[in-house]
């Protein structure tokens, strides 16, 4: 078993994954298996858990105070469409009013 960096050469990133050595039977040779572990800080060399494919899907991710978080459950979705469809409504009408301001 051995720890990996590789660095993705589009984005900069180095990711850290763990390799493991596997006999492949059939080809009468080893094969490596990698997992990934997370993405590596380079400046203080800390390895952050990450999935590879989005940040906010990590086990560790905490969204910000500004930032949106999804609804998890369905009651928490509707509240939310309930809400986005009040506010779409308080907007429309913001609108016209200030359509009707501005030709009077």
């Amino acid at each position: 078993m051995a720890i990996i960096h590789q660095k993705d050469k589009r984005s900069g990133i180095t990711y850290v994954y763990e390799s493991k050595s596997v006999w492949d039977k059939e080809k009468k040779q080893s094969r490596s298996k990698r997992t990934l572990i997370g993405r590596l800080v380079e400046e203080t060399g800390e390895v952050i858990p990450t999935d590879g494919r989005c940040k906010k899907l990590s086990p560790g991710y905490v969204p910000t105070e500004g930032e949106y978080a999804m609804p998890s459950t369905i009651k928490e979705l509707r509240n939310e469409v309930k809400r986005l469809l009040e506010e779409n409504s308080m907007l429309k009408n913001e609108v016209q009013e200030l359509k009707r301001k501005h030709k009077g």
